[in-house]
């Protein structure tokens, strides 16, 4: 199937189940979010992080987890997913899809590297980028987006149009690895701290192959403190909550000391609700 037909058929499909004022769940009122995502168990981020290690030998099983652990996070803010339009912007090659799919929504794949879809992407999947999705206005229950930010030039423009094709009251769901992460050069970290150049040099004598990422190219350096800054002083958006995605204790607490967060976060996890017109 053309790129082309498969926006059409999307796009036909969005525009069937996004009549969000009239039959979108309403707000989760259960719970409060605070209560019920308060400082994860240790067992959660161990077996988060055993996973990542293996990613390379088992990437499946590390991304399946991977996956649920992420729209459990969605559906603790936002109640259950069942029945809501999802846009999946930069989801590879589509675990977080299914699983929100596997649970009931109505998911989208919106990808804009062929390479990383794998064998075999999600149905329906749209060959699109992130800074101009084939989408009307306000067609999405939930933007989401998982380790992508870093992998942008533009971030701002980037959330710009998550928050677009997010519905008011809509959420958003962005998670990114900071770059003073101690796995902020990705394949090539933390030798990152010693510079890009000296780790991607480093990578490649140790494993006799090019890094996948180079910074400025694939990878830009963004920092926790910049990005909070801007996205609070945006006017479409409010943030709910700005916490450690992984980290099992003090989450929220962590990013509030500056300095200390651009290490010790790890990975960002931004809450955001989309404001009215």
């Amino acid at each position: 199937m053309t790129p082309r037909r498969r926006v059409g058929e999307v796009a036909a499909r969005l525009r069937v189940v996004s009549g969000w004022s009239r039959s979108s769940p309403r707000p989760f009122r259960g719970t409060s979010a605070a209560a019920r995502i308060k400082d994860p168990s240790l067992s959660r981020s161990l077996a988060l992080f055993r996973a990542f290690l293996r990613e390379q030998d088992d990437p499946e099983a590390c991304y399946t987890l991977l996956a649920r652990d992420a729209v459990d996070q969605v559906e603790a803010y936002d109640g259950p997913v069942a029945g809501r339009t999802v846009v999946d912007v930069g989801g590879g090659s589509g675990y977080f899809t299914e699983e929100f799919r596997r649970r009931g929504a109505e998911a989208h794949l919106f990808e804009p590297d062929v390479r990383e879809l794998g064998g075999k992407p999600p149905d329906g999947t749209v060959i699109a980028d992130g800074y101009l999705l084939p989408l009307r206005d306000g067609v999405a229950d939930v933007a989401f987006s998982s380790n992508v930010l870093e992998h942008v030039a533009d971030p701002q423009t980037f959330l710009s149009e998550l928050a677009r094709v997010t519905r008011p009251g809509g959420l958003i769901y962005v998670s990114f690895t900071n770059w003073l992460s101690p796995w902020g050069g990705h394949e090539w970290a933390p030798w990152h701290y010693l510079g890009a150049e000296r780790a991607r040099a480093r990578y490649r004598r140790r494993t006799g192959r090019p890094a996948k990422h180079t910074l400025g190219e694939n990878l830009f350096a963004v920092h926790i403190g910049p990005t909070l800054r801007r996205v609070r002083a945006r006017d479409d958006v409010t943030v709910v909550s700005a916490r450690s995605r992984y980290w099992p204790f003090l989450a929220e607490t962590v990013v509030k000391a500056p300095g200390i967060r651009e290490v010790a976060t790890w990975n960002l996890l931004l809450i955001l609700r989309r404001c009215p017109p």
